[in-house]
């Protein structure tokens, strides 16, 4: 009992630092731009963590009832810790506009019922009546409840699906920006070739030209000592 109570403590830590994190993820939410994908994946981040704090809440939870402290004041101290803490993170939730979160944590938290059995005991027929009605009245309610739950994963998916296709608008962009400056380095390297084959041209005449040059003043020179001598 000891070591589940010591591991229940250790998880509850955990999840208060996740929530620690949260809230400062929250708190720089101001130093971002008011739109851009930037803000976009910060807040899909928070989104994201919020979800698995809530995962993590329904775990302690389930822990608190299956492996109970032993004294009657450490459970009620660490139901409150962990009410507390759900507060917290359903209020966080709000500030993101994940208005699901609330009827999620509602839903899937434990509660306590009493056994449908023992609830007949010492009922006639027409408390039996009335029991069989008040029970399917908690199923509609349950069901009620379920349906939130399945919109408010419906809202997840959809928030991850936002972060996919922004991730995907990210590649294509990348994909693009590669393919321009591929281009562009293939038509600096055209450049360069031409250049540089104009530059062997250029020096090839240039040479020729030099020859002709010295071949003429050869000649002159061989024609005037001739005639003078």
């Amino acid at each position: 009992m000891a070591s589940s109570s010591d591991s229940w403590m250790k998880e509850y830590n955990e999840a208060v630092k996740l929530a620690d994190d949260i809230n400062g993820m929250i708190s720089e939410r101001s130093s971002f731009p008011a739109s851009g994908p930037e803000t976009q994946r910060h807040a899909s981040a928070i989104r994201r963590k919020i979800t698995i704090l809530g995962t993590r809440l329904d775990s302690l939870q389930s822990l608190l009832s299956k492996f109970p402290a032993k004294t009657e004041k450490e459970m009620n101290r660490r139901k409150d810790m962990l009410a507390n803490l759900r507060t917290k993170v359903t209020q966080m939730a709000s500030t993101l506009n994940m208005s699901n979160f609330a009827n999620r944590d509602s839903l899937l938290g434990p509660e306590i019922k009493p056994d449908a059995m023992s609830r007949t005991v010492g009922l006639d027929n027409s408390g039996l009546v009335g029991l069989q009605r008040q029970i399917m009245k908690e199923q509609d309610d349950g069901l009620e409840k379920l349906e939130e739950t399945v919109i408010s994963t419906k809202h997840i998916a959809l928030a991850v699906n936002e972060e996919l296709d922004l991730h995907t608008r990210l590649i294509d962009d990348l994909d693009q920006h590669v393919d321009v400056t591929d281009s562009r380095l293939r038509r600096v390297q055209k450049n360069l070739a031409i250049l540089n084959k104009r530059t062997k041209g250029g020096c090839s005449c240039l040479c020729m030209l030099l020859s002709v040059i010295g071949i003429v003043v050869l000649v002159v020179v061989i024609w005037l000592l001739v005639k003078y001598l």
